[in-house]
């Protein structure tokens, strides 16, 4: 912009400031400006080595979530920095048995207000049977089976069995999972229907939420930011799926999968010594006959974290 001096006289108590001063006076503080605007980028905005390695990750995650013949998104937390990353994190997919971990939280929820007991009885009768995952099906088949609510929930989370699962539904209610779920902030988590209820899911009503919801209500299960979290973890650690396969066995997990005809999913918190980190993954409208997305992407998750554990903030490996 050009500066017009005929614009500018001296002013009134400024000590005769004119033109001529006038113009210096305004490009020393514009040198100062920039100047300062430079210091500031550098103390604050400085690219580190792990901005680069969190870089060629979630590089590495686009680039495989373009393979995924259907459609794919993931979510993935450092739980020691907080630091989240995602792919189409914010889409709402359908979770499959995933969806058992939010009916997990509002049991016990329920059991730290009194609703509810661990140890309280449920009798099952051959009505109760569902199809599916689990084999508390066949043994309800052919006489009553009396379980606690503590052993239903383990084998809806071990065994993903639809039928411990349709008990548990029924104890807590769809509408307190979801209440719960609002409660918490996962506002497209949605219990929408029973397992095996076939006509409801043609209807679309379907159980689903996001990546970044699950991740973030995995995330506060590891917090003890929920009723009963160690009993939680616990549970989950008796699941061997897809991230289980995907990480040494050295590392803890604790995890829970869905699968459903065009549908793998998994939520999961892997135990890495110095970086533990949640990971999640939803993989819907998938091809016939490709292999369960999700371990992959696990797989890439946990090289990228086990690198962040194993060096220093200048890239020295020292582990």
């Amino acid at each position: 912009m050009r500066l017009d001096p005929g614009r500018f006289r001296d002013l009134p108590g400024q000590g005769g400031l004119g033109y001529p001063a006038y113009v210096n006076l305004i490009q020393s503080a514009a040198i100062f400006s920039l100047a300062s605007a430079v210091l500031a980028c550098a103390a604050h905005g400085q690219t580190s080595v792990e901005d680069l390695l969190w870089n060629r990750f979630e590089q590495r995650m686009s680039d495989y979530t373009s393979e995924v013949d259907g459609a794919f998104g993931y979510a993935a937390i450092d739980l020691t920095t907080g630091r989240v990353a995602s792919r189409n994190g914010d889409v709402a997919f359908a979770q499959a048995s995933a969806i058992k971990i939010p009916i997990l939280v509002t049991l016990f929820r329920d059991v730290s207000q009194g609703r509810l007991k661990l140890d309280g009885v449920v009798t099952l009768t051959a009505r109760d049977a569902v199809g599916g995952s689990g084999g508390l099906q066949d043994k309800i088949k052919t006489a009553n089976q009396t379980l606690t609510l503590r052993e239903l929930a383990l084998l809806m989370i071990r065994d993903s069995d639809n039928t411990a699962t349709n008990v548990l539904i029924a104890k807590v209610g769809m509408e307190r999972v979801n209440a719960l779920m609002t409660e918490l902030g996962m506002k497209s988590t949605r219990l929408r229907r029973v397992m095996m209820d076939a006509q409801a899911a043609l209807r679309g009503d379907e159980n689903a939420s996001t990546p970044l919801e699950m991740a973030r209500l995995a995330a506060m299960i590891h917090r003890g930011e929920v009723a009963g979290a160690g009993e939680i973890v616990s549970i989950l650690k008796t699941v061997k799926a897809a991230v289980r396969q995907a990480v040494p066995a050295r590392v803890e997990v604790a995890s829970k999968p869905g699968g459903i005809p065009g549908v793998n999913t998994e939520t999961a918190i892997v135990y890495l010594e110095g970086r533990p980190f949640v990971f999640t993954a939803a993989g819907t409208a998938l091809a016939e006959g490709i292999s369960n997305p999700v371990q992959r992407a696990a797989g890439i998750a946990f090289d990228h974290f086990e690198r962040l554990a194993r060096t220093n903030a200048y890239g020295h490996r020292v582990r």
